[in-house]
Parts: structure tokens; sequence; C-alpha cells
């Protein structure tokens, strides 16, 4: 098999502490009306104002104005986390139960770390996207989760696809992507022998013994057949290109880790069924072309006859309001 894996990025806006700042503050003022709660100040108007001037600072590029307005959009959603939870924990425990979610993603919205420090909030409805830096000039970083796809040697046909949660490092993926193969491979009674990969996934050998690794690190136990077949791994990358482009992995509209995972295999069994119609056509092309045209000259008879009976009876309609 081949194995690699790619982004599926979630259908978000492109997260800025501004907007995520400000969709907080809406949140957690709308949760505090639910609940009962009144607030001593919303900062609707400010914050409003504070999120306009943020976008035109940043268009400008004038960052160190745009920092001021978001060290203020920090203080008003903490002055906000703080005053809910004072008025919350004193009537009842219950109530700061319901919206403890909302307060842990707040406190996560006001987080100044990094993309390594893992406790960013880059989504409000998708709190599950992350920040993954894939090199790319065009597109330095994608927000949305893993997939890990593994597909034939020979063929391109795929046999596994799985969406991991977080980012984690694609030599620790190797063995679930493994697993799902095996399973959905099983009614053939065929298991993964040899798996060719990139560079991410060394140092996994014995993670997965009954498996051989083959990568281009390897170059001292490399024979002249791996080294011809490593090639082979080039041809991986256009699937994930298609995938991408004809079948809708580029974007993830389904909700939750599930949903990230439904579709990924719905992907993947599309890229499939493509792929079918493919290779029929090409083993069995003249019985295709003879089906198909005994096909379209059965519906062109049976429209034909539809018209000329419609024809014959209108006919004698005619014929029998003459007569009258």
């Amino acid at each position: 098999m081949i194995v690699d894996t790619t982004v599926q990025e979630r259908a978000i806006a492109h997260p800025t502490d501004s907007k995520l700042l400000e969709t907080a503050r809406l949140k957690r003022v709308d949760a505090s009306r639910e609940a009962g709660v009144t607030l001593k100040q919303t900062y609707k108007s400010e914050g409003r104002e504070l999120s306009y001037r943020a976008v035109r600072y940043a268009h400008a590029r004038q960052f160190r104005r745009m920092r001021r307005v978001i060290r203020r959009q920090r203080t008003i959603v903490g002055r906000l986390l703080r005053e809910i939870q004072r008025k919350v924990t004193k009537p009842t425990w219950a109530l700061e139960a319901v919206h403890a979610k909302t307060i842990t993603l707040l406190e996560q919205t006001q987080s100044r770390k990094n993309i390594s420090g893992g406790s960013k909030l880059y989504s409000w409805h998708a709190p599950q996207a992350e920040c993954i830096n894939k090199g790319k000039s065009k597109r330095p970083y994608e927000f949305g989760g893993k997939v890990g796809i593994a597909s034939t040697f020979r063929g391109n046909l795929i046999v596994g696809a799985r969406a991991f949660a977080g980012n984690p490092y694609d030599g620790h993926t190797l063995w679930e992507q493994l697993d799902q193969a095996s399973v959905l491979m099983q009614d053939t009674g065929v298991k993964p022998t040899e798996v060719t990969v990139d560079l991410g996934y060394r140092g996994v050998d014995g993670q997965n013994p009954s498996v051989r690794i083959r990568h281009r690190g390897k170059k001292c136990r490399l024979t002249e057949k791996d080294v011809r077949e490593l090639k082979r791994r080039q041809a991986f990358e256009p699937i994930i290109g298609h995938l991408k482009a004809d079948h809708r992995m580029d974007r993830c509209h389904l909700k939750g880790e599930m949903g990230d995972r439904i579709h990924a295999v719905l992907c993947a069994a599309g890229y499939n069924l493509r792929w079918l119609m493919r290779n029929l056509a090409k083993k069995h092309r003249k019985a295709f072309l003879a089906l198909l045209q005994r096909t379209v000259y059965a519906a062109r008879s049976a429209k034909s006859g539809l018209i000329d009976m419609v024809l014959r009876t209108g006919r004698l309609k005619s014929a029998t309001l003459v007569a009258g």
C-alpha cells in the first residue's frame, strides 16, 4: 500500500483574534440573557466599533494600533467572564455547570498561546479545528483536521480513509490507518505487508512489526527494486488532488469530529465509484457501448411509439367531432 496524510479543512472563516473575541462577547451575552443573568454592561456599541477598527488597522498595516484594539477587546471579554462567574456561582451551582462549556471556550479565546500551545480556539462552532502548517507558499496554514489516505500500490484504489483528532505526527497515525485498511479488506483475505510512505513516517518500525515500511530515508537498506518502487509513491499525490478538487474533501461542512470521519469516508467512496466506472469502461468498452446504444435505441423507440399513439388518438377525436 501507499499511505499519506493531508488536511481536510473545516468550513470556517479565517480566524483572527479580533473576530474570535467579538464572537466570544456576543455568545457570552446571549448565554447570560438566556440564563436570566443581568449584566451591568454588555459593551455592544464599543465591541462593534472595536472590531471595525481592528480590520481597518490591519488593512493599513498599522499593527501597533491593531494590537491595542485587540488588547481592549480581550479586557472586555475578561470583564464579562468574571462578572458572569461571580453572578452564576452565587445563586446556584447547576447554572454554572450548564454554561461551563461556554466559559471554557471564552478562556481559550482569551489565550495568548501560539500554534504549538494547544489551547488556542480557532472557531466557535468548530472547536476541534487545528492550525496545521503545511509549508505551502500559496497557503502556509490550513485550519481543519488531519486525514490519512491509503491506496493500493498498483491501480490507485483507496482502501482506507481516516480522520484524526488534533494534529498528530504522521508516523503515529500509521497503525490506526493499517488497522482500518485490514478491516475493510478482510473479505478479500488480504492484509497489508509492505507500506510505501514519505519521510513523515520515520521511526515507527517498532510500532508496526508486521509491516515492512519503505521510505527514502533508509538509503543503506534499500534494494534496486525498492528504489524503483519508491518512485511509484509520487502517483499518490494526484489522488489527494482529485479527492479535494472532484470529491469535496477540500472543505468539510459536517459537524464535529464524527462529521470529519464521515466526510473523509464518503469522499473516498465517491472516488472509488468513479474509479470503478472508469475501469469497467476500459475493460468492457465494446460491451458498454453496445449496451448504451441499445438503451438509447429503446428509449427512442418508446418515445416515438408514444408520439404515434398521441397523434392517432388526436385524429380519432377530430374525426368524431367532424362526424358529429
